[in-house]
């Protein structure tokens, strides 16, 4: 049996690079098998109702402070706070999905990123519509392990100095 690359050592087990597991989606993404579709609507379906829920629990927070009369002033203010977070945090996670985000940057953005939670659950809900999210990136670092490492193991036939000279 050989894995995805078809290259296999002689006692059989698989050799080269192995595909990362996505979240949700473990290694099905390489051939689309395994209930690819059925998780990918899941994922989409799942992170939609969260996006719904979380929208919910927030309405009933700014209903909170009308109660409280804290005034138009701070209701607008949470208003915005979350709306721009959200929309910061939408594009922080969909720019997750096509390059490998700084650990820096993300410790650094991680309480701005619970603050618009639903941005990042939106995102994750438009990009399981086309592909399992980050997807095309783990693709594109996987083919590229894939051409690096056969690249390594091929080998040259015949001796290179009986090559013959060209005049």
């Amino acid at each position: 049996m050989s894995d995805e690359n078809g290259t296999q050592d002689s006692a059989g087990s698989p050799t080269g690079p192995r595909p990362e597991a996505l979240r949700f989606f473990g290694t099905t993404w390489v051939n689309h098998d395994n209930g690819y579709g059925l998780r990918r609507i899941g994922a989409a379906v799942g992170s939609l109702a969260a996006a719904v829920a979380a929208c919910l629990v927030l309405r009933l927070a700014y209903q909170g402070l009308q109660l409280a009369s804290t005034g138009a002033f701070v209701n607008i203010l949470v208003v915005a706070m979350f709306a721009i977070c959200s929309a910061l945090a939408f594009r922080n996670t969909w720019d997750g999905f096509s390059k490998r985000p700084d650990p820096a940057r993300q410790a650094s953005l991680r309480g701005l990123l619970a603050i618009g939670f639903v941005g990042s659950l939106l995102a994750y809900f438009f990009r399981s519509l086309t592909e399992a999210p980050g997807e095309n990136l783990h693709r594109g670092e996987y083919e590229a392990a894939l051409k690096q490492h056969e690249k390594r193991t091929t080998r040259r036939t015949g001796n290179p100095s009986k090559k013959r000279r060209r005049s």
